[in-house]
C-alpha cells in the first residue's frame, strides 16, 4: 500500500476526505491560478464548475472584445480496470443532482506548492497536480498511478465552451465539429475568431470522437446571484491511454502548440516559479503574485481582482505597495510605475483616458498615486524615489492646484471640493441606473487627508520648505480640515457640501489617521480610531456604514440590484482594516501589537475557506461574516500585507 494514505498530509493548505466528500463544504472553497497574460484556471477543490467564470483554461481573446474566454471548461477523467469505469468528474444538474459524483473517490486535497488532488478507486490510487503556465496560455496536469494491482487505462473527456465569461453557451449547430490530429492529442476551435485550442499529452493517445452534448449543467453561485445559470457544453470525444503503476502522464491545453517530449521538464519548471503556500504570509506573497498582468514585454500592471476585474486605477495604487514592496520587490513597483507613468501624463495633459487602466479620469487617482509613491520612499529611501519621481510627483499636485480636472477643485481654504453628484467618483462606486448609491460630493474626508498628506509628501520629497504655492495650502488645511470635518462628537464627517453634511459613520475617516501626514491632533486621531473600533470594526475589516447610521444593509445578497444597494451601506472591507490597524499602531504603538496581531489570525482563516490561499472582496458586515464578491482582491491582499510588514518592524524593533 502506498504511504502516501496512511500519512496525514501536513500542508498549510491541506483538506482530508471529510471535508472532500461533503459538497456543502467543498463546493464553498475555490481554488485560482493565473499567469501573466490575464488568463487563468479557477475552480473548485472538487473540479465542480460552479461559476460561469469557471473553468480549467480562461483566457483573453483581443481579436474578439476585452473580456476573457473560458474555453476548456472541464477535463473529466475515468479510471477503467477489468472492464469496470469509474468516473471521477463532478457536475451539478437540475434538482441538486451531482453527476457522475466523482467526489466520493476523493482521499485528500492540497494545495501549497501546486492543486494535487488524491484519488483511490477500489485498488488504484491516482494523483492529480495541476499547473498553469506563468507565461502561456496553459494549463498542464499530471496524474501519477500511485498504486494499482492489474491493467488500468485512463479515459479523460474535454468539455468544451469556447465563449465570453459573462455570457453561457447552448446545444447549436453553428458549431465547428472538426478537429486536426497533432503530436499525441487534437486541435479544434468550435467557432470563428477564437484560438484553436491544443490538447496533447506526454504520450501517445487514442483520441475517439464521439460528439456530444451535455445539457443543463448548472453553476449555483450564478443562480445565488439571479443570473441565468444553465450552460450546455460540447464534448468532441474522449482521449483513452493505459498507465502503468509508479508512471507518470501529463496533459496540456492552450492556445499554442507544445513539445510533448518536454511536458515533464516544463511542469518541473513551472513548480519552481511557485512561492509555496506553507504559511498565511507565504500565501499572501503568492496571491499578490497572481495579479501581475503583462499583456506585452514592456508593460507591467495589477489586475484589481478575479475572476472579472480588469486594471483599474486606483485599486492600481492601492494595491502596488504591498503587492511589490511588502514582499521584497521593489523593481515589480518600479516597472508598474513605469508603466502609470505616461498613461496618468496623458490624462493630466489631454484628459485623454487610457486603454488599459480603467478609471483614471477619478479625482482621488493622482492622490492615491502619490500616496504609493510614498511607501517607496519609506521602503527605499528618499533619495531614491526622489531621483525617479520628484518630477512626477509635481506634476500631479500642480495639476490639482491649477484646476485642471473636471470634478475637483481646489477652494480658498485649501482643500479639495468634488463633485459627485451625478457620478459616483470615490472608491464607494455603486451605482443604479446610472446613479450612484451613495451621493458622496463636497469637501469629501480621504481625498482631502490624502491631499494634505500629498502636500507634505512632496515638500519632503524636494527638501525645500517652505515651497511657495505649496505651504500656505499646507497652513491653511491645518485651521480648516478639522473646523470642516470634526463634529460635535468627535468623529468626522463623511463630506461636506455647504450647509449639507453627511453625519453617517462610514469608515473612510479612518485616513486621516492613518496617513503618514495628519492635520489631526493626536486627541481628534484618538477619537476618530475609538469610534471605528466601536461602531465598524468586524474580524474581517471596516464596515462601509455603521450599524447606528441609517440605511444599513450588511448582507450582499440577491440579484445584482439588492446587492448594489448593499454595496457599501454595511458590508466589511478588508482593506480598509490596513488603514485601520496602520493608525491603531500610530496610536498605541507596542502596546497595540498583540491586536494587531490577533485581528491577522481573522483574516488567516479566510485563507482556508472561500478561495483558498487568498481574500475575497468584501464580507457580510454582521456574523457569520461571509464572504462575497470577487474570490480575490488585490487591494486586500496588499492591505494586509502592509500590516504583517509593519507587524515585522515592530516586533524587531
Amino acid at each position: 500500500m502506498n504511504c502516501s494514505l496512511n500519512n496525514k498530509i501536513m500542508n498549510y493548505l491541506a483538506f482530508d476526505k471529510t471535508i472532500m466528500i461533503n459538497l456543502q463544504e467543498s463546493l464553498s472553497r475555490e481554488v485560482l491560478r493565473t499567469n501573466r497574460k490575464g488568463a487563468y484556471h479557477c475552480t473548485t477543490v472538487v473540479d465542480c464548475n460552479t461559476r460561469k467564470y469557471h473553468g480549467l483554461l480562461v483566457m483573453p481573446v483581443p481579436e474578439l472584445d476585452d473580456d476573457n474566454h473560458v474555453i476548456l471548461s472541464s477535463f473529466d477523467e475515468t479510471v477503467i480496470q477489468h472492464g469496470a469505469e469509474f468516473n471521477m468528474g463532478l457536475h451539478k444538474y437540475e434538482g441538486d443532482n451531482f453527476s457522475p459524483k466523482g467526489h466520493k473517490y476523493i482521499r485528500e486535497y492540497s494545495c501549497d506548492v501546486l492543486p494535487r488532488t488524491l484519488y483511490r478507486v477500489g485498488g488504484v490510487i491516482l494523483s492529480k497536480e495541476k499547473v498553469f503556465s506563468t507565461y502561456e496560455n496553459r494549463i498542464l496536469i499530471r496524474y501519477t498511478l500511485e498504486d494499482a494491482h492489474s491493467d488500468t487505462t485512463l479515459r479523460f473527456r474535454p468539455f468544451l465552451a469556447f465563449r465570453n465569461v459573462n455570457d453561457l453557451t447552448h446545444a447549436n449547430s453553428a458549431i465547428n465539429q472538426t478537429y486536426t490530429e497533432i503530436t499525441n492529442g487534437i486541435k479544434m476551435c468550435l467557432y470563428p475568431g477564437y484560438p484553436e485550442l491544443h490538447m496533447q499529452f506526454n504520450k501517445k493517445a487514442k483520441f475517439v470522437p464521439e460528439p456530444y452534448w451535455y445539457n443543463g449543467i448548472e453553476y449555483s453561485k450564478e443562480q445565488e446571484r439571479g443570473y441565468p445559470y444553465k450552460e450546455d457544453l460540447y464534448v468532441p470525444g474522449y482521449f483513452e491511454l493505459p498507465i502503468k503503476k509508479g508512471e507518470t502522464i501529463i496533459f496540456s491545453a492552450g492556445d499554442a502548440v507544445t513539445a510533448t517530449s518536454k511536458l515533464k521538464a516544463f511542469f518541473e519548471q513551472e513548480i519552481s516559479y511557485r512561492t509555496p503556500r506553507n504559511s498565511f504570509y507565504n500565501c499572501l506573497k503568492n496571491s499578490a503574485q497572481q495579479f501581475y498582468f503583462r499583456p506585452n514585454k514592456t508593460d507591467a500592471y495589477l489586475l484589481a481582482g478575479y475572476p472579472w476585474f480588469k486594471v483599474r486605477a486606483r485599486d492600481l495604487f492601492i494595491s502596488a505597495p504591498g503587492c511589490t514592496l511588502s514582499i521584497d520587490d521593489p523593481v515589480r513597483f518600479e516597472k508598474i510605475l513605469n508603466t502609470a507613468m505616461p498613461a496618468m501624463r496623458n490624462f493630466l495633459e489631454s484628459g485623454k483616458y487610457d486603454p488599459v487602466i480603467k478609471e483614471i479620469d477619478m479625482p482621488d487617482v493622482p492622490l492615491w498615486c502619490i500616496w504609493a509613491i510614498q511607501q517607496y520612499a519609506r521602503t527605499m529611501g528618499v533619495e531614491r524615489c526622489k531621483d525617479l519621481y520628484v518630477d512626477f510627483v509635481g506634476e500631479m499636485i500642480h495639476f490639482i492646484i491649477e484646476g485642471k480636472h473636471p470634478d475637483m477643485k481646489l477652494t480658498e481654504n485649501g482643500l479639495l471640493y468634488a463633485n459627485g453628484k451625478e457620478k459616483a467618483i470615490t472608491w464607494m462606486n455603486s451605482t443604479v441606473n446610472g446613479r450612484p448609491v451613495i451621493h458622496r460630493s463636497g469637501y469629501i474626508v480621504e481625498f482631502n487627508a490624502l491631499w494634505y498628506n500629498a502636500l507634505n509628501f512632496y515638500t519632503e520629497l524636494t527638501g525645500v520648505n517652505p515651497i511657495e504655492k505649496i505651504d500656505p495650502i499646507i497652513k491653511a488645511i491645518d485651521k480648516s480640515f478639522p473646523e470642516t470635518f470634526v463634529n460635535g462628537y468627535n468623529y468626522l464627517f463623511d463630506s461636506v457640501a455647504g450647509s449639507t453634511v453627511d453625519w453617517s459613520v462610514r469608515p473612510n475617516m479612518i485616513f486621516a489617521v492613518s496617513m503618514p501626514y495628519s492635520p489631526l491632533t493626536k486627541a481628534q486621531k484618538r477619537a476618530v480610531v475609538d469610534i471605528v473600533s466601536k461602531e465598524l470594526l468586524t474580524p474581517k475589516g471596516l464596515r462601509s456604514l455603521s450599524p447606528k447610521s441609517e440605511g444599513y444593509r450588511p448582507d450582499y445578497v440577491g440579484p445584482q440590484y439588492e446587492r448594489d444597494q448593499a454595496y457599501h451601506q454595511g458590508t466589511a472591507w478588508p482593506w480598509l482594516l490596513g488603514a485601520y490597524l496602520e493608525s491603531y499602531l500610530r496610536i498605541f504603538g507596542m502596546s497595540g501589537v498583540s491586536f494587531a496581531e490577533r485581528m491577522l489570525i481573522s483574516m488567516e482563516e479566510e485563507v482556508k475557506q472561500h478561495c483558498i490561499g487568498t481574500i475575497p472582496e468584501l464580507f457580510d458586515g454582521n456574523p457569520p461574516f461571509t464572504g462575497r464578491g470577487a474570490i480575490s482582491f488585490a487591494m486586500n491582499v496588499s492591505a494586509i500585507l502592509r500590516v504583517v510588514e509593519l507587524l515585522k518592524k515592530y516586533n524587531a524593533g
